[in-house]
């Protein structure tokens, strides 16, 4: 196996498609196709599917994929530093569930540094694909939750994915619902109180399970219950039809307005914040900046 051999790999999951990379590496599909299948008896695994419609990755593809993209990325860059003479940018990513503090510290983390200089990426997405994303290098730290109902079945999926949890703050349960919503001003609710309501609770895609769920109580019989996949239609659902979701609290005004709020949830259903990163590596500067801002979320916070 040679280095040209995962820069052509890399490259056709790239591009989708053989012609695609054979172009973009001045090869003949001949040739490229050739140097695939050399590499895939050696290994003795398929490393794509092909059809009319272009390549994907096998399942075994997209495990050599995640280190090849490493070696790959690391040749790229010094090339582009000592052949190239290019100052790269430095870059940093984060991916996490739905929580508006995490985009304020990202703003504020990006705030301290040029964009001429660093590249950054904040992904908002599914608890699977959080995970997925830190183990695949797409992300440094994933930022989510654990309680005391999935904890052991997450720490064990994130050991699994050779990554490792780190808890930035615990917080109570909060009611999270327009500042119009009925019980608004209530000092506390219960489930019982938001039983007329519809809940309401971001979708987890095909790998749908109670221990993925962002929100706590994920296996409470609700009454009415509205899936959701983005903060938007969140928001728009919570004015609409006074849905309610359950949340850390944490609420930042000058993103999310006074349109809304958060009233505490009768419980003791602690929320233990934190994020995830590969098992063994460093924390870069920027991604301890952003953790940094992260901690100063001390709203709600148990002391």
């Amino acid at each position: 196996m040679t280095l040209q051999q995962m820069i052509y790999a890399v490259t056709i999951s790239e591009k989708g498609s053989m012609n695609r990379a054979a172009q973009a590496l001045f090869l003949s599909q001949s040739s490229l196709s050739a140097s695939i299948q050399n590499l895939e008896q050696e290994i003795g695994q398929s490393l794509f599917r092909r059809t009319n419609r272009g390549v994907s990755p096998t399942p075994e593809g997209e495990e050599f994929l995640i280190y090849a993209r490493q070696i790959v990325n690391q040749y790229r860059l010094t090339e582009e530093k000592f052949v190239q003479k290019k100052e790269s940018r430095k870059s940093f990513s984060v991916s996490s569930q739905h929580y508006t503090f995490a985009v304020k510290a990202f703003i504020e983390m990006a705030k301290q540094f040029s964009l001429d200089e660093y590249a950054f990426g904040i992904y908002e997405c599914k608890t699977a694909e959080i995970i997925d994303n830190v183990r695949s290098y797409k992300s440094e730290l994933g930022i989510l939750y654990l309680d005391d109902f999935n904890r052991e079945i997450l720490l064990k999926l994130f050991d699994d994915n050779g990554l490792e949890f780190t808890e930035l703050f615990p917080c109570h349960t909060f009611v999270f619902l327009a500042a119009g919503h009925p019980l608004a001003d209530r000092k506390q609710l219960s489930l019982e109180d938001l039983e007329p309501y519809p809940c309401l609770s971001f979708e987890q895609g095909e790998k749908e399970a109670f221990y993925l769920s962002e929100e706590v109580y994920s296996t409470w019989h609700y009454r009415q219950i509205i899936k959701a996949s983005d903060r938007a239609t969140f928001l728009n659902l919570m004015i609409g039809l006074n849905g309610y979701t359950l949340c850390s609290g944490i609420l930042c005004e000058d993103l999310n307005g006074n349109d809304y709020k958060t009233v505490p949830l009768k419980s003791d259903k602690i929320m233990h914040i934190g994020y995830i990163r590969r098992k063994g590596s460093g924390i870069s500067r920027l991604a301890s900046i952003y953790i940094d801002e992260l901690r100063k979320c001390d709203s709600n916070i148990l002391e």
